[in-house]
Protein backbone atom coordinates (compact mmCIF):
# COMPACT_ATOMS: atom_id res chain seq x y z
CA UNK A 1 0.00 0.00 0.00
CA UNK A 2 1.20 3.80 -0.66
CA UNK A 3 1.98 5.99 1.88
CA UNK A 4 -0.61 8.02 1.08
CA UNK A 5 -3.48 6.04 0.08
CA UNK A 6 -5.68 7.09 2.24
CA UNK A 7 -8.69 4.54 1.58
CA UNK A 8 -10.00 1.85 4.61
CA UNK A 9 -10.60 -1.69 2.79
CA UNK A 10 -14.36 -2.92 2.53
CA UNK A 11 -15.74 -5.64 5.19
CA UNK A 12 -16.42 -8.76 4.16
CA UNK A 13 -19.57 -11.13 4.71
CA UNK A 14 -21.84 -9.63 8.15
CA UNK A 15 -19.15 -6.69 8.53
CA UNK A 16 -20.38 -5.81 4.72
CA UNK A 17 -23.83 -6.37 5.66
CA UNK A 18 -24.34 -4.43 8.76
CA UNK A 19 -22.36 -1.51 7.06
CA UNK A 20 -24.91 -0.99 4.37
CA UNK A 21 -27.71 -1.21 7.37
CA UNK A 22 -26.23 1.96 8.56
CA UNK A 23 -25.98 3.48 5.20
CA UNK A 24 -29.86 2.62 4.46
CA UNK A 25 -30.51 4.06 7.83
CA UNK A 26 -28.63 7.37 6.96
CA UNK A 27 -30.29 7.68 4.09
CA UNK A 28 -33.91 7.16 5.61
CA UNK A 29 -33.06 10.05 7.86
CA UNK A 30 -32.29 11.67 4.84
CA UNK A 31 -35.71 10.80 3.52
CA UNK A 32 -37.76 12.23 6.66
CA UNK A 33 -35.20 15.20 6.93
CA UNK A 34 -36.12 16.07 3.30
CA UNK A 35 -39.88 15.87 3.89
CA UNK A 36 -40.18 18.21 6.83
CA UNK A 37 -37.80 20.67 5.65
CA UNK A 38 -40.04 21.58 2.74
CA UNK A 39 -42.19 22.68 5.33
CA UNK A 40 -39.63 24.60 7.40
CA UNK A 41 -38.56 26.59 4.14
CA UNK A 42 -41.83 27.69 2.71
CA UNK A 43 -42.77 28.65 6.47
CA UNK A 44 -39.77 31.19 6.56
CA UNK A 45 -40.76 32.92 2.92
CA UNK A 46 -42.23 36.10 3.07
CA UNK A 47 -46.21 36.57 1.61
CA UNK A 48 -46.06 32.40 1.38
CA UNK A 49 -46.28 32.01 4.65
CA UNK A 50 -49.36 33.90 5.36
CA UNK A 51 -51.26 31.59 3.46
CA UNK A 52 -50.80 28.29 4.79
CA UNK A 53 -52.41 27.55 7.85
CA UNK A 54 -50.03 25.31 9.41
CA UNK A 55 -46.92 27.87 10.05
CA UNK A 56 -47.60 27.49 13.77
CA UNK A 57 -46.14 23.76 13.81
CA UNK A 58 -42.83 25.26 12.27
CA UNK A 59 -40.91 24.49 15.38
CA UNK A 60 -42.47 20.96 15.39
CA UNK A 61 -41.28 20.42 11.76
CA UNK A 62 -37.65 22.10 12.71
CA UNK A 63 -36.66 19.83 15.22
CA UNK A 64 -37.34 16.44 13.09
CA UNK A 65 -35.78 18.46 10.57
CA UNK A 66 -32.54 18.93 12.57
CA UNK A 67 -32.26 15.58 14.48
CA UNK A 68 -32.99 13.63 11.18
CA UNK A 69 -30.65 15.81 9.00
CA UNK A 70 -27.43 16.49 11.57
CA UNK A 71 -27.89 13.85 14.74
CA UNK A 72 -29.08 10.63 12.62
CA UNK A 73 -28.17 11.23 9.65
CA UNK A 74 -23.91 11.89 10.65
CA UNK A 75 -24.34 9.15 13.74
CA UNK A 76 -25.19 6.17 11.51
CA UNK A 77 -22.59 7.14 9.35
CA UNK A 78 -20.34 6.85 11.61
CA UNK A 79 -22.05 3.83 12.37
CA UNK A 80 -21.24 2.97 9.05
CA UNK A 81 -17.70 3.90 9.14
CA UNK A 82 -17.09 2.06 12.49
CA UNK A 83 -17.97 -1.10 10.75
CA UNK A 84 -14.70 -0.36 8.77
CA UNK A 85 -12.38 -0.68 11.72
CA UNK A 86 -14.15 -4.38 12.72
CA UNK A 87 -12.22 -7.24 12.55
CA UNK A 88 -12.64 -9.94 9.97
CA UNK A 89 -15.46 -12.40 10.70
CA UNK A 90 -17.22 -9.51 13.32
CA UNK A 91 -20.31 -7.60 12.04
CA UNK A 92 -23.50 -10.00 13.33
CA UNK A 93 -23.20 -8.47 17.19
CA UNK A 94 -23.32 -4.83 15.86
CA UNK A 95 -26.48 -5.93 13.81
CA UNK A 96 -28.14 -5.27 17.51
CA UNK A 97 -27.37 -2.19 17.78
CA UNK A 98 -28.21 -1.33 14.23
CA UNK A 99 -31.90 -2.31 14.78
CA UNK A 100 -31.73 -0.34 18.52
CA UNK A 101 -30.34 2.78 16.18
CA UNK A 102 -32.96 2.10 13.26
CA UNK A 103 -36.28 1.41 15.90
CA UNK A 104 -35.22 4.94 17.43
CA UNK A 105 -34.92 6.96 14.09
CA UNK A 106 -38.54 5.58 13.31
CA UNK A 107 -40.07 6.77 16.63
CA UNK A 108 -38.41 10.35 16.35
CA UNK A 109 -39.71 10.81 13.11
CA UNK A 110 -43.00 10.02 14.05
CA UNK A 111 -42.77 11.23 17.48
CA UNK A 112 -45.06 14.42 16.39
CA UNK A 113 -48.16 11.98 16.22
CA UNK A 114 -47.60 9.85 18.80
CA UNK A 115 -47.51 12.17 21.71
CA UNK A 116 -48.44 16.04 23.03
CA UNK A 117 -46.66 18.74 20.48
CA UNK A 118 -44.53 20.43 22.42
CA UNK A 119 -41.27 21.50 20.86
CA UNK A 120 -37.99 23.13 22.07
CA UNK A 121 -35.21 24.40 19.85
CA UNK A 122 -32.58 23.92 22.30
CA UNK A 123 -29.05 23.97 20.58
CA UNK A 124 -27.48 20.57 19.16
CA UNK A 125 -30.57 18.29 20.07
CA UNK A 126 -33.73 20.09 19.60
CA UNK A 127 -36.74 18.19 21.31
CA UNK A 128 -40.69 17.46 21.26
CA UNK A 129 -41.24 17.03 25.07
CA UNK A 130 -43.62 13.52 24.64
CA UNK A 131 -42.50 9.78 25.53
CA UNK A 132 -42.37 8.78 21.87
CA UNK A 133 -39.25 11.49 21.22
CA UNK A 134 -37.29 10.41 24.29
CA UNK A 135 -37.78 6.84 23.75
CA UNK A 136 -36.76 7.07 20.48
CA UNK A 137 -33.48 9.75 21.14
CA UNK A 138 -32.54 7.11 23.97
CA UNK A 139 -32.58 3.93 22.12
CA UNK A 140 -30.70 5.51 18.91
CA UNK A 141 -27.74 6.98 21.19
CA UNK A 142 -27.55 3.88 23.15
CA UNK A 143 -27.20 1.91 19.60
CA UNK A 144 -24.85 4.42 18.19
CA UNK A 145 -23.13 4.19 21.69
CA UNK A 146 -22.86 0.66 21.46
CA UNK A 147 -21.96 0.47 17.87
CA UNK A 148 -18.61 2.63 18.91
CA UNK A 149 -17.97 0.82 21.75
CA UNK A 150 -17.87 -2.60 19.27
CA UNK A 151 -15.55 -1.06 17.08
CA UNK A 152 -13.24 -0.63 19.39
CA UNK A 153 -13.45 -3.54 21.27
CA UNK A 154 -13.31 -5.90 18.29
CA UNK A 155 -11.27 -3.97 16.31
CA UNK A 156 -8.62 -4.54 13.30
CA UNK A 157 -5.08 -5.12 14.00
CA UNK A 158 -3.63 -1.73 13.72
CA UNK A 159 -1.38 -0.46 11.50
CA UNK A 160 0.25 2.34 13.01
CA UNK A 161 0.95 5.44 11.40
CA UNK A 162 3.16 3.74 8.53
CA UNK A 163 0.06 3.65 5.85
CA UNK A 164 -2.26 6.15 5.18
CA UNK A 165 -4.85 3.02 5.99
CA UNK A 166 -3.43 2.96 9.50
CA UNK A 167 -3.33 6.85 9.96
CA UNK A 168 -7.16 6.72 8.65
CA UNK A 169 -7.87 4.21 11.34
CA UNK A 170 -6.59 6.57 14.09
CA UNK A 171 -8.60 9.27 13.38
CA UNK A 172 -11.63 6.56 13.19
CA UNK A 173 -10.94 5.56 16.51
CA UNK A 174 -10.52 8.89 18.07
CA UNK A 175 -13.64 9.99 16.47
CA UNK A 176 -15.90 7.04 17.73
CA UNK A 177 -14.08 7.87 21.43
CA UNK A 178 -15.16 11.16 21.43
CA UNK A 179 -18.57 10.27 20.68
CA UNK A 180 -18.85 7.93 23.51
CA UNK A 181 -17.56 10.65 25.35
CA UNK A 182 -20.03 13.03 24.20
CA UNK A 183 -22.60 10.53 25.32
CA UNK A 184 -21.15 10.09 28.70
CA UNK A 185 -21.21 14.17 28.71
CA UNK A 186 -24.84 14.12 28.20
CA UNK A 187 -25.60 11.65 30.69
CA UNK A 188 -23.30 13.46 33.52
CA UNK A 189 -25.54 16.79 32.79
CA UNK A 190 -28.49 14.83 33.11
CA UNK A 191 -27.18 13.03 36.36
CA UNK A 192 -26.66 16.32 38.02
CA UNK A 193 -28.83 19.32 36.49
CA UNK A 194 -31.24 20.48 39.44
CA UNK A 195 -34.92 18.93 39.58
CA UNK A 196 -36.69 22.50 39.64
CA UNK A 197 -35.36 22.97 35.77
CA UNK A 198 -37.56 22.52 33.38
CA UNK A 199 -38.30 23.75 29.36
CA UNK A 200 -36.27 25.21 26.86
CA UNK A 201 -33.87 26.35 30.02
CA UNK A 202 -33.20 22.10 31.47
CA UNK A 203 -32.89 20.93 27.37
CA UNK A 204 -30.62 23.95 26.79
CA UNK A 205 -27.89 23.12 29.84
CA UNK A 206 -28.58 19.09 29.11
CA UNK A 207 -27.68 18.78 25.56
CA UNK A 208 -25.26 22.28 25.28
CA UNK A 209 -22.08 20.17 27.22
CA UNK A 210 -22.22 16.83 25.06
CA UNK A 211 -23.42 18.63 21.99
CA UNK A 212 -20.03 20.44 21.94
CA UNK A 213 -17.92 17.49 22.26
CA UNK A 214 -19.49 15.58 19.18
CA UNK A 215 -18.79 18.26 16.89
CA UNK A 216 -14.91 16.73 17.46
CA UNK A 217 -16.09 13.64 16.20
CA UNK A 218 -17.83 15.40 13.24
CA UNK A 219 -14.91 17.03 12.50
CA UNK A 220 -12.48 13.87 12.43
CA UNK A 221 -14.54 12.05 10.66
CA UNK A 222 -14.91 14.96 7.86
CA UNK A 223 -10.96 15.25 8.08
CA UNK A 224 -11.18 11.40 7.12
CA UNK A 225 -13.83 11.76 4.48
CA UNK A 226 -11.58 14.35 2.76
CA UNK A 227 -8.73 12.19 2.62
CA UNK A 228 -10.52 9.54 1.41
CA UNK A 229 -12.24 11.26 -1.12
CA UNK A 230 -8.52 13.06 -2.47
CA UNK A 231 -7.16 8.99 -2.74
CA UNK A 232 -10.29 8.08 -4.38
CA UNK A 233 -10.63 11.16 -6.87
CA UNK A 234 -6.85 10.93 -8.22
CA UNK A 235 -5.75 13.44 -5.83
CA UNK A 236 -2.13 12.65 -4.16
CA UNK A 237 -1.90 14.69 -0.52
CA UNK A 238 1.56 15.42 0.54
CA UNK A 239 0.56 14.89 4.27
CA UNK A 240 2.46 11.41 5.19
CA UNK A 241 0.31 9.13 7.47
CA UNK A 242 2.95 10.19 10.57
CA UNK A 243 1.98 13.66 10.10
CA UNK A 244 -1.75 12.67 9.84
CA UNK A 245 -1.78 10.85 12.40
CA UNK A 246 -0.90 13.87 14.38
CA UNK A 247 -3.30 16.09 13.22
CA UNK A 248 -5.52 13.42 14.23
CA UNK A 249 -4.29 13.73 17.65
CA UNK A 250 -4.28 16.91 17.90
CA UNK A 251 -8.02 17.86 16.74
CA UNK A 252 -8.56 15.23 19.36
CA UNK A 253 -6.86 16.61 22.44
CA UNK A 254 -9.81 19.40 22.75
CA UNK A 255 -11.92 16.80 23.76
CA UNK A 256 -10.66 15.52 26.27
CA UNK A 257 -10.79 18.82 28.44
CA UNK A 258 -14.84 18.46 28.44
CA UNK A 259 -14.96 16.32 31.50
CA UNK A 260 -12.76 19.10 33.06
CA UNK A 261 -15.19 22.28 32.47
CA UNK A 262 -18.11 19.80 33.48
CA UNK A 263 -15.89 18.89 36.81
CA UNK A 264 -15.55 22.67 37.16
CA UNK A 265 -19.01 24.33 35.90
CA UNK A 266 -22.52 22.99 36.84
CA UNK A 267 -24.38 22.46 33.99
CA UNK A 268 -25.95 25.90 32.63
CA UNK A 269 -23.49 28.06 34.65
CA UNK A 270 -22.07 30.77 32.61
CA UNK A 271 -18.42 29.26 32.66
CA UNK A 272 -20.38 26.20 31.39
CA UNK A 273 -21.74 27.46 28.73
CA UNK A 274 -18.58 29.75 27.66
CA UNK A 275 -16.11 27.26 28.18
CA UNK A 276 -17.49 24.71 25.92
CA UNK A 277 -18.11 27.47 23.21
CA UNK A 278 -14.30 28.40 23.49
CA UNK A 279 -13.65 25.01 23.22
CA UNK A 280 -15.10 24.42 20.24
CA UNK A 281 -14.29 28.08 18.52
CA UNK A 282 -10.87 27.69 19.41
CA UNK A 283 -9.81 23.56 19.02
CA UNK A 284 -12.67 22.79 16.81
CA UNK A 285 -10.15 24.29 13.19
CA UNK A 286 -7.05 23.11 15.24
CA UNK A 287 -6.78 19.47 12.77
CA UNK A 288 -9.16 20.81 10.07
CA UNK A 289 -8.22 23.92 8.77
CA UNK A 290 -4.09 21.98 8.16
CA UNK A 291 -5.62 19.05 6.59
CA UNK A 292 -8.29 20.92 4.53
CA UNK A 293 -5.32 23.34 3.39
CA UNK A 294 -3.11 19.84 2.23
CA UNK A 295 -6.04 18.34 0.18
CA UNK A 296 -7.32 21.36 -1.02
CA UNK A 297 -3.83 21.62 -2.67
CA UNK A 298 -3.70 18.09 -3.91
CA UNK A 299 -7.24 18.60 -5.28
CA UNK A 300 -5.86 21.80 -7.54
CA UNK A 301 -3.04 19.32 -8.39
CA UNK A 302 -4.74 16.49 -9.43
CA UNK A 303 -5.79 15.84 -13.14
CA UNK A 304 -8.37 18.07 -14.36
CA UNK A 305 -10.88 14.99 -15.53
CA UNK A 306 -10.87 13.88 -12.28
CA UNK A 307 -11.35 17.26 -10.28
CA UNK A 308 -14.80 17.33 -11.97
CA UNK A 309 -15.61 13.78 -11.11
CA UNK A 310 -18.21 13.11 -8.59
CA UNK A 311 -15.79 12.65 -5.52
CA UNK A 312 -13.69 15.87 -6.93
CA UNK A 313 -16.40 17.65 -6.63
CA UNK A 314 -17.96 16.50 -3.69
CA UNK A 315 -14.63 16.91 -1.84
CA UNK A 316 -14.01 20.91 -3.60
CA UNK A 317 -17.41 21.65 -1.83
CA UNK A 318 -17.15 20.13 1.43
CA UNK A 319 -13.83 22.07 1.56
CA UNK A 320 -15.68 25.45 0.68
CA UNK A 321 -18.40 25.17 2.82
CA UNK A 322 -16.41 23.83 6.07
CA UNK A 323 -14.04 27.38 5.34
CA UNK A 324 -17.06 29.42 4.72
CA UNK A 325 -19.01 28.02 7.76
CA UNK A 326 -15.76 28.40 9.68
CA UNK A 327 -15.32 32.48 8.83
CA UNK A 328 -18.71 33.13 9.31
CA UNK A 329 -18.40 31.82 13.26
CA UNK A 330 -16.12 34.36 14.14
CA UNK A 331 -18.70 37.06 12.99
CA UNK A 332 -21.54 35.92 15.42
CA UNK A 333 -23.00 38.86 16.97
CA UNK A 334 -25.99 38.33 18.86
CA UNK A 335 -28.96 36.27 18.71
CA UNK A 336 -29.98 35.80 14.99
CA UNK A 337 -29.57 33.54 11.84
CA UNK A 338 -25.96 34.67 11.71
CA UNK A 339 -25.67 31.35 14.18
CA UNK A 340 -27.46 28.80 11.82
CA UNK A 341 -25.49 30.47 8.60
CA UNK A 342 -22.12 29.25 10.67
CA UNK A 343 -23.07 26.25 11.30
CA UNK A 344 -25.46 24.96 7.73
CA UNK A 345 -21.80 26.28 6.52
CA UNK A 346 -20.49 23.60 8.46
CA UNK A 347 -23.35 20.72 8.32
CA UNK A 348 -23.71 20.80 4.73
CA UNK A 349 -19.88 20.47 4.62
CA UNK A 350 -19.77 17.45 6.34
CA UNK A 351 -22.86 16.09 4.48
CA UNK A 352 -21.52 16.94 1.04
CA UNK A 353 -18.19 14.63 2.04
CA UNK A 354 -20.56 12.31 3.21
CA UNK A 355 -22.54 12.08 -0.18
CA UNK A 356 -19.57 11.48 -2.31
CA UNK A 357 -18.06 9.00 -0.01
CA UNK A 358 -21.41 7.24 -0.16
CA UNK A 359 -20.97 7.72 -4.35
CA UNK A 360 -17.57 5.86 -3.93
CA UNK A 361 -19.08 2.68 -1.39
CA UNK A 362 -22.25 2.20 -3.18
CA UNK A 363 -20.14 0.02 -6.00
CA UNK A 364 -17.84 -1.19 -2.97
CA UNK A 365 -20.68 -3.25 -1.53
CA UNK A 366 -21.70 -4.49 -4.95
CA UNK A 367 -24.53 -2.30 -5.45
CA UNK A 368 -24.81 -0.25 -8.93
CA UNK A 369 -22.23 2.65 -9.79
CA UNK A 370 -24.88 5.85 -9.64
CA UNK A 371 -24.53 7.59 -12.69
CA UNK A 372 -21.79 9.95 -12.86
CA UNK A 373 -22.96 13.16 -14.96
CA UNK A 374 -26.33 13.28 -12.62
CA UNK A 375 -24.21 12.91 -9.38
CA UNK A 376 -22.02 16.19 -10.41
CA UNK A 377 -25.62 18.03 -10.89
CA UNK A 378 -26.83 16.30 -7.91
CA UNK A 379 -23.65 17.89 -5.80
CA UNK A 380 -23.77 21.22 -7.13
CA UNK A 381 -27.03 21.83 -6.79
CA UNK A 382 -27.40 20.62 -3.44
CA UNK A 383 -23.84 22.52 -2.65
CA UNK A 384 -24.61 25.61 -4.26
CA UNK A 385 -28.12 25.82 -3.28
CA UNK A 386 -26.91 25.34 0.51
CA UNK A 387 -24.00 28.50 -0.63
CA UNK A 388 -26.72 30.62 -1.62
CA UNK A 389 -28.72 29.58 1.54
CA UNK A 390 -25.43 30.49 4.17
CA UNK A 391 -25.17 33.35 2.02
CA UNK A 392 -28.91 34.72 2.85
CA UNK A 393 -29.11 33.77 6.43
CA UNK A 394 -25.63 35.99 7.04
CA UNK A 395 -27.04 38.71 5.00
CA UNK A 396 -30.42 38.46 7.13
CA UNK A 397 -28.15 38.25 10.66
CA UNK A 398 -26.68 41.15 9.35
CA UNK A 399 -30.11 43.09 9.41
CA UNK A 400 -31.09 41.33 12.47
CA UNK A 401 -33.21 39.23 11.56
CA UNK A 402 -34.03 36.29 14.34
CA UNK A 403 -33.12 32.64 14.76
CA UNK A 404 -35.81 30.45 15.24
CA UNK A 405 -38.97 31.91 14.22
CA UNK A 406 -41.54 32.13 11.37
CA UNK A 407 -44.05 33.77 9.83
CA UNK A 408 -44.53 37.21 11.23
CA UNK A 409 -42.36 36.68 14.61
CA UNK A 410 -39.35 37.39 11.64
CA UNK A 411 -40.13 41.17 11.28
CA UNK A 412 -39.16 41.23 7.68
CA UNK A 413 -40.76 45.07 7.53
CA UNK A 414 -37.84 46.48 5.04
CA UNK A 415 -37.09 45.07 1.73
CA UNK A 416 -33.61 44.39 2.49
CA UNK A 417 -34.59 42.10 4.97
CA UNK A 418 -37.50 40.17 2.87
CA UNK A 419 -35.00 40.15 0.06
CA UNK A 420 -32.48 38.52 2.14
CA UNK A 421 -34.77 35.78 3.40
CA UNK A 422 -35.82 34.87 -0.31
CA UNK A 423 -32.41 34.42 -1.18
CA UNK A 424 -31.91 32.15 1.84
CA UNK A 425 -35.67 29.88 0.73
CA UNK A 426 -34.55 30.32 -2.56
CA UNK A 427 -31.54 28.59 -1.43
CA UNK A 428 -32.63 26.00 0.61
CA UNK A 429 -35.16 24.73 -1.98
CA UNK A 430 -32.34 24.47 -4.53
CA UNK A 431 -30.65 22.42 -2.03
CA UNK A 432 -33.73 20.42 -1.31
CA UNK A 433 -34.12 19.62 -5.12
CA UNK A 434 -30.12 18.15 -4.85
CA UNK A 435 -31.02 16.27 -2.16
CA UNK A 436 -33.77 14.44 -3.32
CA UNK A 437 -31.97 13.78 -6.68
CA UNK A 438 -29.27 12.12 -4.77
CA UNK A 439 -31.57 9.78 -2.59
CA UNK A 440 -33.18 9.47 -6.35
CA UNK A 441 -29.41 8.29 -7.50
CA UNK A 442 -28.77 6.05 -4.46
CA UNK A 443 -32.15 4.20 -4.82
CA UNK A 444 -31.50 3.70 -8.33
CA UNK A 445 -27.93 2.05 -7.49
CA UNK A 446 -29.42 -0.02 -4.75
CA UNK A 447 -32.55 -1.22 -7.55
CA UNK A 448 -30.66 -1.95 -10.04
CA UNK A 449 -28.72 -4.39 -8.22
CA UNK A 450 -32.00 -6.11 -6.55
CA UNK A 451 -32.74 -6.75 -10.35
CA UNK A 452 -29.91 -8.27 -11.38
Amino acid sequence: MMDHDYTLPVPMGSGRRLAMGWLFLALYSLIGAGLVVILVLIARMPVIHDLMPWTGSFKTALVIHVDLSVLVWFLSFAGLLASFNLKEGSGSTGLVMLGMSTTGAILITFSPFLGVDAPFMNNYVPVLENGAFFLGLMLFLLGVGGMSVYALLAARPSEGWTCGAGALRFGLKSGLWILILSILTWVWSYAVLPKGLEGAIYYEALFWGGGHVLQFTHTQLVILAWLWLATASGAECSLTPRVTGILFLLGALPAVIAPVLHWRFAPGNPGFQAGFADLMKYGGGAAALPAGLAVFLAWKKADSNNRWQPLGVALLLSLVLFGIGGVIGFLIQGINVTIPSHYHGSIVSVTVAYMGLTYHLLPAFGLQIPNGRWAVRQLWLYGGGSLLHVFGLAWSGVLGVQRKTAGEAQGLETIPKKLAMWVTGAGGLIAVIGGILFLVLCYRAIRKRDET
